[in-house]
This record gives C-alpha cells, sequence and structure tokens, in this order.
C-alpha cells in the first residue's frame, strides 16, 4: 500500500519538480542572458536531472537508508549476545522468600505484587506505543517521500530535501537507540537482587518490584527520547 502511494505521488512531485526548478532559476539567475552561458546552464540542467532522478528512484534510497539502519540493529544485537530471546525468571532468593509465607502474610504480598504488576504492565504499554509509532513515522515519510525529494530541483528550495532526508534517517536510526536502550536495561535486570535478612517477605518483593519498576522508568524515558537523542546527534535540532 505504500509502494502504491508513492508511486502515486510521484505525479504531484514532477509537477513540482518543474514548479521548483523555474523558481531555482529564476531566483539564482538575474536575467536570461546570463542563464544562457554554458556554465550555468549544464549547471540548471544537472541539478534538474539529479532531482528527477531523486524522485524516480525515491523508493530505492529510502530502502537503502532503512537496509544501513536494519543492518547496524542486527551488528548491535549479534555483539551484544540477545540475538536469541531468553525467559526472565524470578531470583531464587526471593522465590525460595516467597515459598515460606504463610496465609496472613500472603495477602500484603498479593497486594504488593497486583501493584507492581500494574505499574508494568502500564509502561510496557507506553513503550510498546512507542516502538510501534516509530514503524508508522517510517511507514508515512516513505510514502509521502517524492513531494519533499521534488524541492532538490531548485537551489533555494534544496534545504526541503535534504531535511528530510536527514529526518527519515534520524527516524530508521531510533531503532538503534531503543535496541541500546533496552539492552542496558536488561544487564540492570539480569544483575543478582540485595536480599536483607529478617525483612517481611512483602518488603522484599516490595524493593524488587521497585527496583524493576524503576529500571523500566528509566528504559520507557531513554526509549520516547529516542527521537530526540538522534536529532541532537545529527544537528536536526
Amino acid at each position: 500500500m505504500i509502494v502504491g502511494i508513492n508511486d502515486a505521488l510521484k505525479a504531484i512531485a514532477y509537477a513540482l519538480l518543474v514548479l521548483f526548478f523555474v523558481i531555482g532559476v529564476m531566483k539564482t539567475c538575474g536575467s536570461f542572458t546570463e542563464l544562457k552561458r554554458p556554465e550555468v546552464a549544464f549547471k540548471c540542467f544537472i541539478r534538474f536531472v539529479l532531482a528527477q532522478a531523486a524522485v524516480t528512484y525515491g523508493m530505492e534510497l529510502m530502502t537503502a537508508l532503512f537496509s544501513i539502519a536494519q543492518g547496524t540493529i542486527q551488528t548491535i544485537m549479534g555483539a551484544s549476545g540477545l540475538s536469541a530471546m531468553e525467559a526472565s525468571t524470578l531470583p531464587a532468593e526471593i522465590a525460595s522468600t516467597i515459598e515460606d509465607v504463610g496465609l496472613l502474610e500472603s495477602i500484603p504480598l498479593w497486594a504488593v505484587t497486583l501493584l507492581g504488576s500494574l505499574f508494568i504492565w502500564v509502561l510496557s504499554l507506553v513503550m510498546i506505543l512507542t516502538v510501534y509509532g516509530r514503524f508508522f513515522k517510517l511507514y508515512m515519510a516513505t510514502a509521502i517521500a517524492p513531494i519533499p525529494l521534488s524541492s532538490f530541483a531548485g537551489q533555494p528550495s534544496s534545504s526541503i530535501g535534504m531535511a528530510f532526508i536527514k529526518s527519515y534517517a534520524a527516524i530508521c536510526l531510533e531503532g538503534c537507540v531503543i535496541l541500546l536502550a533496552c539492552i542496558i536495561f536488561s544487564q540492570f535486570a539480569s544483575s543478582p537482587p540485595v536480599v536483607t535478612e529478617g525483612l517481611a517477605p512483602a518488603t522484599v518483593v516490595w524493593n524488587y518490584i521497585g527496583e524493576l519498576v524503576f529500571n523500566m522508568l528509566v528504559l520507557v524515558g531513554s526509549i520516547k527520547m529516542s527521537d530526540r537523542i538522534i536529532r541532537e546527534l545529527m544537528g536536526l535540532g
């Protein structure tokens, strides 16, 4: 569907291509006599041809940028050792403490567990929505790519196309920041918790859930700020 929309917008992009080219020539050339100079005419012709190629092969350009970002993500994942998904398990120290809990002591334990599960569920939902939002931005940017790419036809308007390519590359590289945030979170989550002897089981579980929720808050915050981090690194403001 996105490819079909991209192809349909090429007709509008070609019309804008001519418009941007005419406006660019009018602003860069003071008179028609200056345009008749061979070097100026050749420069305008080359710009028009390159802009037309960018519109015609815009989908290939977007796919190439996405493939580079995807390869970077796979390289990071392979180097981190997270290629295979592993199920998270409750630490043995906390599991043994919970198994020895009586009926009355299990009531506050259930309350703590229910509250912690609610926090984790909400944070997981926010994280999933943020990740899916990145894919939506990729699809929308790819669909409308021919229109901003047509701005390369004119020198004054070429900044629009350059800003679009930088923004699209930033969206692709957001996946690297998201993956790095997940890797750091997994290292914090895999560290064994400190269990103090003599504490109530509900307190032990609450400390563990509190640490887990704090780490997830940092993870969700890093994921939501991934676009800002990439834009600052690429100088997009």
